[in-house]
């Protein structure tokens, strides 16, 4: 069973409904669940959010987080997760702002991805440094992860 598949089994068994907010993977999230037939009894939606216009219009993230911290933080995923629950019909969001690569700088490296996960109790973070292997690799891990946060808050709810 993939990951979504467990995810999308373990929201069933919760009746959670799961929204994305999407930077760095562009929707890759999203296309992993609904990529599974019957997923649209608990995929609500998915926010592609790529520019920082987007993480406000869209989310909600405040201009004062962005240039405090930049689109690469903790904050700003934290803020993005918020909003994509906020802005759903969600009780489950997952956001991601990262560097896929390539490029990145001394303090930014290419493949630090930040992830925000939102329910109707708490916004965790963490950040996640999976290096210079190259945009796709930096993508696709980045889906793997999301998708383990989501089954983590899923079935251990007080362990994210």
């Amino acid at each position: 069973m993939s990951g979504a598949q467990e995810v999308l089994r373990a929201a069933r068994a919760h009746k959670v409904r799961i929204a994305t907010a999407e930077s760095c993977t562009g929707g890759l999230i999203i296309a992993a669940l609904t990529d599974i037939a019957g997923s649209s009894d608990v995929v609500d939606r998915g926010f592609i959010t790529y520019s920082n216009a987007a993480k406000e219009q869209m989310l909600g993230v405040r201009v004062a987080t962005l240039n405090a911290f930049g689109a690469v933080s903790q904050q700003v995923a934290a803020e993005m997760a918020q909003g994509a629950l906020a802005r759903s019909d969600s009780g489950l969001a997952v956001a991601v702002t990262g560097i896929a690569g390539p490029g990145g700088s001394e303090h930014k490296p290419e493949g630090r991805v930040c992830f925000g996960l939102a329910d109707a109790r708490s916004v965790w973070v963490e950040t996640m440094e999976f290096g210079a292997v190259g945009r796709a690799n930096v993508r696709q891990a980045t889906v793997a992860h999301a998708l383990a946060l989501m089954l983590r808050a899923l079935t251990r709810p007080d362990q994210p």
